[in-house]
């Protein structure tokens, strides 16, 4: 590899890790983020864990580095397209048995936000049994966004996460069957969070402190204020990967990638808070855990003939760590009110099978089908910061191999999501946000491309 192409090289992924810095505000479409290479999107990941095409194996199996010859550098970008309408049918307030009014605003605008998620990976040969590699990526991200006068702006106006990971790797292959891998995580979280307050409803329920029920004449409704979040942190992890050749046709993959805990710190500012409240809500530092689920995956891919391959893959999402949303204030006033939204998710499986046909020429072209089931539980649970529904994925890829030293992948998926269902009641944590009650009509688009270039 000459010093010019090194050069070139070494300027395309400064600029790579640059958007991925700067990509936080257009994260979209979920909260785990499967989109880490743009080969296996055409076959909807389905062997992601056994197939080791590309440096992309980084993230997916680091055992699967044993099987790529000298070195890679891979650059990749997805444009992912969510659309999330909500209409709303019969919305209630908490105080509608006394006001008669419902819980009022329009249906927020599509709630979807198109984003751009990068990855960047590169590949490196040590000797015949050692081979090292670095990943920098973005497994969870989280964007969604209605009008601030929605009907549901009490439980989310907008809401914004973005991570990045960074994940350096080493795969040893212990002989010619077995090759196993390790890497570290190194992530970093930011995520803002808004949404309307109803000073009237506080008011006319003596929910604000220090303040006497109805003392400020209030009306529900009509004296709304928004608050505003954000917090960042660092947290580690790990992921491993064992990849076995059953025969030289066939290949099984399994991978690990650890939970990691992070410990969020920021700020909170309120706006539009009535005069006599500025000094409760105005500005407060805030604190928030989350835990990012770990994941386990088992791959096969089946070389049926010269041309054709055939795959298929299981992952497990620890869905379960994910039980609340909770934000603390540090203030003497506000530290008793944490803001805390349940969502008591369960674990998910995600399913997918491909199929890959590679003609005796540079073109590769690939297709799959995967069906990614919610870890939401209920209507009742369901929030619109994260309106998620079970996805049926339809998807389709071609590679084409330019020269020895570079090739080009595109990807295409639509994602079919199952109407997801809202049913709050206007009780319990909910009661001052209403009982948000409706049905968005939701899908996913996917668009992708990456150039590898391999060197010795």
């Amino acid at each position: 590899m000459n010093k010019v192409l090194m050069h070139r090289v070494g300027i395309l992924g400064f600029t790579v890790i640059f958007v991925l810095m700067a990509a936080g505000s257009s994260f979209a479409a979920g909260f785990a983020l499967i989109e880490q290479g743009v080969s296996g999107l055409g076959n909807a990941y389905a062997g992601g864990a056994a197939l080791a095409e590309d440096a992309s194996t980084v993230f997916f199996n680091p055992a699967g580095m044993t099987r790529l010859s000298g070195g890679q550098f891979l650059t990749g970008g997805h444009i992912i397209a969510p659309s999330a309408k909500f209409s709303n049918e019969g919305s209630t307030h908490a105080l509608q048995p006394v006001t008669k009014a419902p819980l009022a605003g329009g249906n927020g605008g599509d709630g979807g936000v198109t984003g751009f998620a990068p990855n960047l990976y590169a590949t490196k040969r040590l000797n015949d049994r050692f081979t090292v590699g670095i990943g920098v990526n973005a497994p969870f991200g989280l964007a969604t966004e209605y009008d601030n006068t929605w009907v549901g702006r009490y439980h989310a106006i907008k809401s914004e996460m973005m991570t990045i990971n960074i994940n350096p790797s080493v795969a040893y292959k212990a002989n010619e069957k077995l090759s196993l891998g390790a890497g570290i995580s190194a992530q970093y979280i930011k995520a803002t969070l808004s949404n309307a307050i109803d000073f009237g409803l506080l008011d006319a329920a003596g929910m604000l402190p220090g303040v006497p029920k109805g003392a400020l004449h209030l009306v529900p409704q009509m004296a709304d204020g928004i608050a505003t979040m954000e917090g960042d942190s660092w947290g580690i992890g790990f992921n491993l990967g064992l990849l076995y050749e059953m025969d030289p046709n066939t290949r099984m993959g399994v991978a690990y990638r650890s939970r990691i805990k992070q410990s969020l710190s920021g700020t909170v500012d309120f706006t539009g808070a009535p005069a006599p409240l500025a000094g409760v809500f105005g500005h407060d530092t805030i604190t928030a855990d989350i835990t990012l689920p770990d994941t386990l995956s088992a791959s096969i891919a089946r070389q049926v003939s010269p041309e054709w391959t055939v795959m298929g893959d299981v992952t497990w999402t620890n869905w379960s760590l994910f039980e609340e949303l909770r934000v603390n204030f540090d203030s003497p006033a506000l530290k008793p009110r944490p803001s805390v939204t349940t969502t008591d998710w369960k674990d998910n499986f995600r399913y997918s099978l491909g199929l890959t046909y590679a003609p005796k020429n540079s073109w590769t072209y690939r297709l799959g089908l995967a069906y990614d089931r919610t870890p939401i539980k209920n209507a009742q649970l369901r929030t619109p910061r994260i309106p998620d529904g079970s996805r049926t994925w339809v998807a389709l890829g071609v590679g084409r191999k330019i020269s020895d030293s570079m090739s080009f992948d595109v990807g295409y998926a639509h994602l079919f999501v199952s109407d997801p269902v809202i049913a709050k009641t206007p009780t319990g944590e909910d009661a001052s946000r209403g009982g948000l009650t409706g049905t968005y009509s939701a899908h996913v688009d996917i668009i992708s491309a990456q150039l590898t270039i391999r060197f010795k």
